[in-house]
């Protein structure tokens, strides 16, 4: 078990509280703040210590200098200040004077944020290859340091393992401890039956998790493009579905490992479209073309599989029956176009449905879909780490989770 805010003592201390607040923007305009929303309890049983809250956060790619202007973590400075209702004062830099003196000035209940930590990678990638002097530097700057961002456990970055390493009181937030629970007792100590889904574009993506899971789950339910690797190792036509050729053998050598286990959608739905078209603009071609459904046997050669079909909704809600714990990654086809959701939205229902189950979406597009689709609050728990949750359902230790006190 890991130590969390609720096992040290803050009152008065200035903590620093690693956050994941990667949130998508446009034109510097978020446009999902629910990784804010997320670290709120966090952030507030700190103030309600008395104590002096840091926080800092990583905030998409920054490998140059004009990277920064678009990277910075001042609009989310202004939404969490509407969403907290307290003042957040926002330090335009990642170290130096100003903040320095800004910590210094604070008062119990204050809270600081401080710029975008990857900025730091422009000289010499200081935050993504854990720089230990940065590492050091910034734990000097408080006396409790909290890790609440899951969506970065699975990397040692300067702003979670290089302050770890300087500090005595190294500790799980409320979201942190959340994803511990869920995640981990799901894979490790499930109530049975444990039924997986498993969706998204590539087998080669999920290697790892499939062989860990065969290992722990009693049923593994395969969907997304995914499905057309085995589908090929089974010698059915995919027509110009996406598959990925090089994967075939190690797809049909985890169907015999497999022993029935896995389950892989017996329909799709599927269209005609031209190459050319496909790569011009893919999903404008798609939502042109009209849509067929075949038996996953039976795919026309001409035809592109992009979602499960009626028929697998059946079986799959026929395979979740009585399932008692529930763990999906990916969706079950292209979601981003209406017509092709219907999969993905299904599966989503028949989860939400499931009476006395521990539910958990493992973050990634799957996590994007259910909220898109309106079926956020209907999960016991909604993953907010792609990478990291993928890593966790392999069965690896995460260097962010690693890095936190032991009780």
């Amino acid at each position: 078990m890991k130590k969390t805010i609720r096992d040290v003592d803050l009152k008065g201390k200035t903590v620093l509280i690693r956050v994941d607040f990667n949130v998508p923007m446009k034109n510097n305009v978020i446009t999902d703040d629910n990784r804010i929303v997320q670290a709120l309890p966090t952030i507030q049983y700190v103030l309600d210590q008395d104590a002096k809250v840091v926080l800092f956060s990583h905030l998409g790619r920054v490998k140059e200098e004009a990277d920064k202007a678009k990277n910075s973590l001042a609009p989310v400075a202004v939404r969490l200040e509407e969403l907290i209702k307290k003042p957040v004062k926002f330090i335009p830099t990642t170290r130096g004077k100003e903040l320095e003196d800004a910590i210094k000035a604070m008062k119990p209940k204050d809270i600081v944020m401080f710029e975008n930590t990857r900025w730091e990678d422009v000289d010499g990638k200081k935050e993504s290859k854990n720089n230990p002097e940065l590492g050091q530097y910034w734990a000097s700057l408080g006396d409790v340091f909290v890790n609440d961002a899951f969506g970065t456990a699975h990397r040692a970055h300067a702003s979670n393992a290089g302050i770890a390493a300087h500090m005595k009181d190294v500790v799980a937030g409320f979201l942190m401890e959340k994803e511990i629970k869920f995640i981990g007792e799901a894979v490790d100590n499930p109530e049975r039956p444990f039924v997986a889904i498993l969706g998204g574009a590539k087998v080669s993506d999920k290697i790892s998790v499939i062989e860990n899971l065969l290992n722990k789950a009693d049923k593994i339910l395969i969907c997304g493009a995914m499905a057309y690797t085995f589908y090929k190792a089974k010698g059915w036509e995919v027509g110009t579905s996406k598959c990925e050729n090089d994967f075939v053998e190690f797809a049909q050598g985890l169907l015999e490992k497999a022993k029935g286990k896995i389950v892989l959608p017996c329909d799709v739905v599927a269209v005609k479209v031209a190459e050319e078209d496909a790569a011009n603009d893919f999903f404008g071609a798609i939502e042109k073309a009209k849509e067929t459904v075949f038996p996953a046997d039976k795919i026309d050669p001409e035809y592109m599989g992009l979602d499960a079909g009626p028929a697998t909704i059946e079986l799959f809600k026929k395979e979740l029956v009585g399932a008692k714990t529930v763990v999906w990654n990916g969706p079950a086809g292209v979601f981003e176009v209406d017509k092709f959701a219907k999969g993905t939205n299904e599966i989503c229902k028949i989860i939400s449905e499931l009476k006395g189950a521990t539910t958990i979406i493992g973050g990634g597009d799957s996590a994007s879909a259910a909220i898109k689709l309106g079926y956020a609050d209907k999960f016991t728990h909604i993953s907010t780490g792609g990478g990291a949750s993928l890593e966790y359902l392999e069965g690896k230790e995460l260097p962010g989770v690693a890095i936190i006190n032991d009780k």
